[in-house]
């Protein structure tokens, strides 16, 4: 019987699948390595909690890193290093390869927006004494989450004269924040009636930024006017100028280690900037690759890549365009040569609520970075769905490389869905798949992702950018 049972355990092992923990996997060295890059994770996080913030951090670390501004019709060598910035809201880093373009690049791409509260065009009103500023809410949010807590505003305001005016209110620690208000429970009787998609409305996110009116022995809206004298003093602006702004708001607490262990990181806007990190860092830190590696970190997935700074404009194939005719070749030949890493999260497997996904092919903190084959909602639809030629390969670089990495769906298949750009990507006639970090708690003010995956994503872009394969 014994050598019988040992007969079976030799096929399990030989035969069977089984995601490894990372955590039980790693050595103390590593362990270490990875916690430490999840402090310059978490200082990121801090201090980009907007899709421009992010742009301008990755610009500026690049240029330190030796970037240049990329120049079109100059022929590049290997080893340069140039990056293309997209309106402030989305940048391009490529370093060129040994090979020719005739092969293709390797690429991945991140999206750096995430769910937010932008002001509306004209925000600004008063009622019953109290200054408010209407918003609306950007990408998928439970509009309930958003209410009673604190709030930061940041972005950009273009004064009529076109100076351009950054905002940053909510950070500091002498700061003032904001809220949204919402019922106390003793008169919310009829709220609590209500599903909790309806609840809290669009409308009813209401912002609270002022209480005390402007001195004054007669007129209205002495509230409002104070609000605006503080604006005008601090940033020169009028209310028309809210017209030509940019501001959102966003959540003013800052990212912190979650549990006992110190295992986990929890904060804002990981989705999907715990990928857009990583894979940053990655093409920062290659010298010389075999293949020229690209990294597009991208604006507006949330509202489905739409606008000239997401991944439905031209600018990235554009980009590719231009870098092939420097070495004479045909951008759409070495498009079809490319090979891409969607960057993108996936939800993390949550014991508190396991009954929206199907435990045999859901993701797990821990067990490294997820490759999503397809994503969509139902029957597939809305995917790009990578092919099996395609995973086989990515699978191979990250087994040899000792990238933990696990295989994952996006719930159960009638259970709802969502999309990446990953089926932009795959439009340009490139081979693309999904790779990103479980997260859980996914576009809430507040995520959850293990430092593991998160050093794990690094690792695996990296090895993808330098793999000679």
């Amino acid at each position: 019987m014994k050598n019988e049972k040992n007969y079976a355990e030799q096929l399990k092992e030989k035969l069977c699948y089984k995601p490894v923990n990372a955590a039980e996997k790693l050595e103390s060295e590593e362990l270490n390595t990875a916690d430490s890059f999840c402090e310059g994770y978490k200082a990121f996080l801090n201090d980009c909690k907007t899709e421009r913030e992010a742009a301008e951090y990755f610009k500026f670390i690049a240029e330190r890193k030796g970037f240049a501004p990329y120049e079109k019709g100059k022929n590049y060598s290997a080893g340069d290093k140039v990056y293309l910035f997209n309106r402030g809201k989305a940048i391009i880093l490529a370093v060129f390869g040994k090979k020719s373009l005739a092969e293709g690049v390797r690429l991945t791409a991140a999206h750096i927006d995430s769910p937010r509260l932008d002001l509306k065009p004209n925000p600004l009103y008063e009622d019953n004494k109290l200054a408010l500023l209407k918003t609306h809410y950007y990408g998928g949010i439970k509009k309930y989450q958003w209410t009673v807590m604190p709030l930061a505003m940041h972005g950009v305001v273009i004064l009529k004269n076109g100076e351009t005016v950054k905002v940053s209110i909510g950070e500091k620690p002498d700061d003032p924040r904001f809220v949204i208000t919402d019922l106390l429970p003793h008169l919310a009787g009829e709220q609590m009636k209500k599903t909790l998609a309806e609840a809290i409305s669009g409308e009813e996110l209401n912002m609270l930024i002022g209480s005390r009116p402007i001195k004054s022995d007669e007129g209205g809206d002495l509230v409002k006017l104070n609000i605006l004298r503080i604006l005008n003093e601090k940033y020169g602006m009028t209310e028309a100028d809210f017209l030509s702004a940019e501001l959102e708001l966003v959540p003013a607490y800052p990212a912190s280690d979650i549990g006992l262990d110190r295992s986990m990181i929890g904060g804002y806007g990981q989705d999907d900037r715990v990928c857009a990190y990583p894979s940053a860092m990655a093409i920062l830190d290659c010298a010389e690759p075999e293949y020229t590696g690209v990294c597009v970190l991208t604006d507006k997935e949330e509202i489905g890549s739409e606008g000239n700074t997401g991944l439905k404009s031209s600018y990235l194939k554009y980009f590719i365009y231009d870098i092939a005719a420097g070495q004479g070749l045909d951008g759409r030949d070495v498009l079809s040569k490319t090979e891409c890493l969607s960057a993108d999260v996936n939800a993390g497997f949550d014991p508190t609520f396991p009954t929206v996904i199907e435990k045999f092919n859901a993701a797990y903190l821990n067990n490294g970075i997820v490759v999503t084959k397809y994503t969509g909602a139902g029957g597939k639809g809305g995917t790009s769905d990578a092919s099996a030629e395609f995973v086989a390969k990515v699978r191979r670089i990250f087994d040899d490389n000792n990238v933990v990495w696990q295989m994952g769906e996006l719930g159960k298949v009638d259970g709802g869905g969502g999309g990446t750009v990953a089926k932009f990507i795959a439009e340009l006639n490139v081979d693309v798949v999904d790779v990103g970090v479980p997260v859980l708690s996914m576009h809430a003010p507040f995520e959850v992702v293990s430092k593991l995956d998160v050093y794990m994503a690094y690792k695996a872009f990296k090895t993808f950018f330098e793999s000679k394969d």
